[in-house]
């Protein structure tokens, strides 16, 4: 079940990345000869608004080829009145964009989804309380619900543990103990902790740990848009961060993840719920978004590149620079493909 689950939910982030590509190039009057989820042979066609569309062997990706454009063979042009050769860079980067953007749609799209269902989230009740903690001290106890903090209601533990790293000097929380209100002052603490990213970092903190009670998020319509917009804006923020950190080695290679991984968080996300499957399908699609506009030439961020050049030098790159260019981005993009199964697998091993 999650490994057809898992299919489903990349054939359809696939189908909509390249369902902008197509939809866009049409537009433009360029005409789509195929439009394909997945590589290699094709198991399955049908043509259709004058395009072949097909399911392939590999269902790792997939294409959009349009007449003039061949990866496999940059040399192969043609220069008709429908071919993407003849349109402007400016046109060409509008359709190598949408792709891309198709992706935050979705994930917006489905983060509202979860919105109408009123999403559960992390109740602001203490768990454990750290030995000689400022909490600990304060006199705050387990199973303490925190109303507010310095007068602002809290309805998350999210927004509790922001507003106290945020903190400057003491902070005065209401609790709900047993029913009965109690108001309850401390200063947080800089203290050693881990960032998402693995990374060592200094945060303000005031020893609880959170007692995993969750709770409905109630969301009227304008709230909802807003948390569909929040989370797609944080989810790219986050993966932008996380592959600028890569690069940079400010996180190890090993942390990366592939095909493998993927299928293994849709499998714990179907335990959960179609809830969890719907979020985690969300940040699937940003991530494809995100990772499509890396300047590799054989994703659409390094197409985007050749078609900035040419806009600037008024002139296309060379042929025999684009070829080699291109044969390079394969060997980067398969390279990170296999980089992301090895750690999976020593995962699984480990």
């Amino acid at each position: 079940m999650s490994w057809l689950v898992s299919l489903l939910v990349l054939s359809g982030l696939i189908f909509f990345h390249e369902l902008g590509h197509f939809t866009v190039a049409r537009l433009m009057g360029v005409y789509v000869e195929v439009f394909s989820i997945g590589f290699g042979k094709r198991l399955f066609t049908f043509r259709a608004f004058n395009t072949d569309w097909s399911i392939s062997a590999i269902p790792l990706g997939g294409y959009v080829k349009m007449k003039g454009q061949d990866d496999a063979d940059p040399s192969k042009k043609s220069y008709d009145a429908d071919s993407y050769n003849t349109k402007t860079p400016l046109q060409k980067i509008l359709i190598l964009l949408a792709g891309p953007a198709a992706n935050f749609v979705l994930a917006f799209i489905l983060y509202f989804i979860i919105a109408l269902g009123n999403p559960q989230v992390l109740a602001p009740i203490v768990g454990t309380v750290v030995k000689d903690s400022p909490a600990f001290v304060a006199g705050l106890e387990s199973n303490d619900t925190i109303m507010n903090i310095n007068g602002k209601k809290i309805t998350t533990w999210k927004e509790m543990a922001h507003m106290i790293s945020e903190a400057k000097g003491s902070i005065a929380l209401q609790v709900d103990r047993n029913g009965y209100l109690k108001l309850i002052k401390l200063e947080p603490k800089l203290q050693d902790a881990k960032n998402m990213y693995g990374e060592n970092v200094k945060r303000k903190m005031i020893g609880i740990s959170a007692a995993g009670v969750m709770h409905e998020q109630k969301l009227g319509f304008i709230d909802k848009l807003k948390y569909a917009t929040d989370q797609t804006v944080f989810a790219s923020t986050l993966i932008f961060t996380g592959v600028k950190k890569l690069i940079m080695g400010d996180v190890p290679a090993s942390e990366m993840g592939g095909v493998i991984s993927i299928v293994k968080l849709t499998s714990d996300a179907t335990a959960v719920g179609w809830m969890s499957v719907l979020f985690f399908a969300a940040l699937i699609s940003v991530n494809l978004g995100v990772l499509n506009l890396l300047p590799i030439p054989a994703l659409d961020g390094g197409h985007i590149m050749f078609n900035l050049y040419e806009m600037l030098f008024r002139r296309e790159p060379s042929e025999k620079v684009v070829i080699k260019l291109t044969i390079a981005g394969w060997v980067i993009l398969f390279g990170l493909m296999g980089l992301g199964i090895f750690n999976d697998i020593n995962r699984l091993v480990g």
